[in-house]
């Protein structure tokens, strides 16, 4: 297993093609960077474009743990955090077993419950690698809890006040996601390494298809096609490569020899996500897609 900080690009390259990671040169240049510099890796782009894929590709790549704080609006410290366990707690006072005034105290980290930012500061020194923290979609999380990731990422400390600072001395590799919902502060960026992730061309959208489906690879173009066609209309979900992959699983499971209007009419719900897209998008649209589709193949 190799090290992070001895990571080359053909290891990193190695990682995501054992997991079938389809990656540009960007990419792999960006994360074998994060890798080697131990700097918080920002991920930006549309839903459904892989950013939380990348992480976990990370993590199994280089056989270490991955641990995952998922954001969300209200997010507070407690749930990134950590926080006691009073129950256990409370059980232990009543039964004497520990007093906090007593040689043992109910504060100690026999009844601390860590969270995902502190669990991956604590297993960070543990093993050759130190965990993978995917900090996912940090942009649906608010102002203040942007301010305490601030401090965690700064030092990579933790300071509990009854139990003193917990820190890494090796850091965690940090893998924040943001679909752009809203702007992340200029300080939180600073910090970070940036990657912005576009959506895929055909030719690399179709490989994705190919390595993670069982689709007919004529199918698979075909869907391609339609996909990078439906990219073009004004939706108001546009469809990523999430939607993709699950169209192409959904026609897989149906045996599906070749697309016609009537089999994307009946499986459209697989791509599209939205009630206003789905009407907009008619017989007429899907013929057009498809003739679109075809010629695309065709010329490739």
């Amino acid at each position: 297993m190799t090290a992070f900080a001895d990571a080359t690009e053909a290891d990193v390259r190695a990682a995501f093609d054992e997991q079938d990671y389809v990656a540009g040169d960007d990419v792999v240049t960006t994360a074998l960077l994060a890798l080697r510099l131990g700097k918080p890796l920002l991920v930006e782009g549309a839903p459904g474009a892989g950013k939380t894929e990348l992480a976990k590709t990370l993590a199994r790549g280089f056989d270490t743990d991955l641990v995952r704080l998922q954001c969300y609006e209200g997010l507070a410290a407690e749930n990134a955090l950590y926080e006691w366990n009073y129950t256990k707690q409370l059980l232990a006072v009543e039964g004497d077993d520990a007093s906090v005034d007593g040689e043992r105290s109910v504060f100690d980290e026999e009844y601390l419950l860590e969270r995902p930012l502190l669990r991956a500061l604590a297993e960070a020194d543990d093993g050759e690698n130190p965990p993978v923290l995917l900090v996912d979609e940090v942009d649906r999380a608010d102002e203040a809890f942007e301010a305490l990731l601030l401090e965690v990422l700064s030092d990579f400390q933790v300071s509990v006040p009854e139990l003193g600072t917990i820190s890494a001395e090796r850091p965690p590799i940090v893998v924040l996601t943001s679909n752009r919902t809203r702007g992340l502060s200029d300080a939180l960026k600073r910090r970070c390494l940036y990657l912005h992730v576009e959506p895929p061309t055909f030719e690399r959208e179709l490989e994705i298809v190919e390595r993670k489906s069982a689709l007919d690879a004529d199918v698979a173009a075909e869907v391609c096609g339609v996909v990078q066609a439906l990219r073009e209309r004004a939706l108001r979900k546009q469809p990523g490569v999430a939607e993709t992959l699950d169209w192409a699983d959904a026609l897989a499971a149906l045996d599906v020899e070749g697309l016609d209007a009537a089999t994307v009419e009946r499986t459209i719900g697989c791509l599209l996500k939205d009630a206003t897209d789905v009407a907009e998008i008619d017989a007429e649209a899907i013929e057009a897609a498809l003739d679109e589709a075809r010629a695309g193949t065709r010329a490739a």
